[in-house]
């Protein structure tokens, strides 16, 4: 339109021609797409420093989006050190910490049935290594005088059937020392209680009454709510190894020995980061294995089950339909006896809501929920390589703390994302509206190609990567999440990208007017040159916040910033003074009077910014 409109003025074909080019590269912020890309990757590597390795740079700014954290409890909302702190057998609780009689039987089973490792150090000291709730029962027996290495050997396993997350129990068989076998089963209550029909009963082993079924689910209710986590114990004294050896010809027909109740504290961190998750809009969801009621206690403690909440296991899930799931999801705090492929359901549940949900999981079969989450999250420590592979983040702590620092982490780097994309869209439009105002009224070419092109050199590349650097707003974990649904370009946006823009273009045709009358064109465009690009370099100030006011953020709040401003005000200055420099872009030498005017009139987005900022018409409602 512009080539046009010179060429019906009668100006020169070729330099209408080669200023209409150097407009298109104005107005095309070519350097959007590096500053965004390298903006990403700089959050990836500050997010390494809070113990989160980003796979994918894209989920990087998707975080800021989180709506519902999905996460397992043991180990990334509980310290994953468990304690065995009591028990319950031959219808006696047992306290582990003032004990008076060695229940034996329950020791001896439940540590049979242990795949963890003990090493016996020199100094007198023992180290642990395995599962934490096995490495518990072998801490807890060598306290009571049963090494775990001296039983292998005095009881050898020689078959067993390992735990997996269906049945939620394992079984060894281990040779006595009469020649017999005895089968060894711990795990959860009701999964270990419905393979039992008798029961061990001070000393003697008699049928299982319902009586006794009451008094067990009383006991184990009765830990659950204590935030302890339940084991169930049984065995089975059997003459010769059956054939086929797996869970329909081995767990069966058990004696049911007691429990273990062991307590796995909350990471104290991660009660701030729960509140931290409310008041940033973020709803947290609890997925675990275990006891309802267990589960629904330490929820409770940290602050995701509240008044009014429900809880569901696994079971129930089950024999509810998807529809119903989806209508419902709101209500579920927590998911308690959950197996890997109830996750699933779960994050489509709240997709459903259109939600964006970050999804935990650490297993094999936790794949598939960690690929249909927005944000899969694997944990670093005890993750398979199966689930690192499927995830989009890994946390190295295995901390769900770690997974709100990551979310702030997020948002800051998309509102910088968001501050580069106002910066550089507001300063071509100013350039824009100088060159088209000048050629639709015919008032000469305030800009050169080459003059175009320097200041999009340097005003567009070294400030709009440092803005990337800014700090994150106070109030970034007290905003409701954007809605994943919203552009970038909300009304508050169009409106701050039109009016900077209208004012540094304005400002810099006033220049270029005030220069052409009183030294003709050379003056007119050196002065419009000055402010176009002096007043790009003190807008970019006004970025750190479309509500508060530049001057509450101090020039040291972002160093890097500051860095570019001073290299790239340089670079312009180069321009204008340096004699070699002045002759290649074709700008003259500005009086006292004309650097004064420059000044002014380059301060001006500044005031106009803050006006707006004051009047509160900076910004809309839909953003945040």
């Amino acid at each position: 339109l512009i080539f046009l409109v010179g060429l019906l003025y009668g100006n020169n074909w070729f330099e209408m021609f080669m200023m209409a080019v150097s407009l298109a590269v104005a107005a095309i912020p070519e350097g959007l797409q590096i500053v965004s890309t390298i903006v990403l990757a700089i959050g990836v590597q500050r997010l390494v420093k809070f113990n989160a390795i980003v796979r994918t740079l894209p989920s990087v700014e998707t975080l800021g989006s989180t709506t519902v954290i999905c996460s397992d409890k043991t180990g990334t909302l509980t310290q994953n050190k468990m304690t065995v702190t009591e028990g319950w057998t031959g219808g006696n609780r047992v306290d582990f910490k003032e004990l008076s009689v060695l229940p034996e039987t329950l020791l001896l089973s439940s540590l049979l049935c242990t795949d963890a490792h003990l090493k016996m150090l020199d100094d007198g000291t023992h180290q642990t290594s395995g599962d934490p709730t096995e490495t518990a029962i072998v801490d807890v027996a060598l306290g009571m005088g049963m090494n775990k290495n001296r039983m292998d050997e005095q009881f050898p396993r020689v078959e067993e059937v390992p735990f997996d997350s269906e049945r939620k129990r394992m079984a060894v068989i281990n040779r006595l020392e009469s020649g017999t076998f005895r089968i060894n089963v711990k795990g959860g209550l009701d999964e270990v209680l419905s393979a039992c029909t008798h029961i061990l009963m001070q000393g003697n082993v008699r049928p299982i009454l319902a009586e006794d079924i009451r008094a067990i689910e009383e006991e184990n209710s009765r830990m659950a709510g204590a935030a302890l986590r339940v084991l169930a114990v049984a065995y089975r004294d059997i003459e010769q190894i059956p054939g086929i050896v797996d869970a329909g010809s081995v767990e069966k027909d058990l004696v049911f020995v007691g429990l273990l109740g062991m307590i796995d504290p909350a990471r104290p961190e991660v009660i701030e980061a729960v509140k931290k998750c409310k008041t940033a809009g973020i709803r947290p969801v609890m997925i675990t294995g275990d006891h309802k009621v267990t589960a629904m206690a330490i929820a409770g403690d940290i602050g995701i089950y509240m008044e009014g909440d429900k809880a569901i296991t696994g079971s129930e899930l089950e024999d509810i339909p998807d529809e119903e799931l989806y209508r419902n999801v709101r209500d579920y705090s927590v998911y308690a006896r959950v197996a890997p492929e109830h996750k699933v359901r779960i994050v489509q549940a709240w997709r459903s809501h259109g939600d964006i949900v970050a999804m935990t999981g650490d297993g094999v079969n936790d794949a598939p929920a960690l690929k249909q989450a927005d944000i899969g999250v694997s944990m670093g420590i005890v993750g398979t390589e199966v689930a690192k592979e499927a995830s989009d983040i890994i946390l190295t702590d295995d901390n769900f703390a770690t997974i709100v620092g990551a979310v702030q982490e997020g948002r800051r780097i998309y509102d910088n994302i968001l501050k580069a994309i106002q910066f550089l869209l507001s300063a071509n439009v100013g350039e824009v509206l100088l060159i088209f105002i000048a050629s639709v009224f015919n008032l000469g070419n305030p800009l050169s190609p080459i003059l175009i092109l320097w200041i999009n050199l340097v005003t567009d590349s070294l400030p709009a990567l440092a803005l990337s650097m800014d700090p994150a707003e106070g109030d970034i974990m007290t905003r409701k999440p954007r809605n994943p649904g919203q552009g970038i370009f909300t009304r508050g946006m169009i409106r701050r990208i039109s009016y900077q823009g209208a004012t540094i273009g304005l400002i810099s045709l006033a220049a270029y007017m005030v220069g052409y009358r009183d030294g003709g064109n050379a003056l007119g465009q050196t002065m419009a040159f000055a402010v176009l690009g002096f007043s790009q370099l003190f807008h970019v100030r006004n970025l750190h916040s479309n509500i508060h006011s530049s001057f509450r953020s101090g020039l040291l709040r972002n160093k890097s910033l500051l860095g570019a401003i001073l290299v790239s005000s340089a670079l312009l200055l180069a321009v204008l003074v340096v004699p070699g420099m002045m002759k290649v872009f074709g700008t003259v030498s500005m009086d006292t009077v004309h650097w004064l005017i420059t000044a002014g009139l380059s301060l001006v987005p500044i005031l106009v910014v803050e006006l707006m900022k004051w009047m509160k018409i900076n910004h809309s409602k839909d953003e945040f």
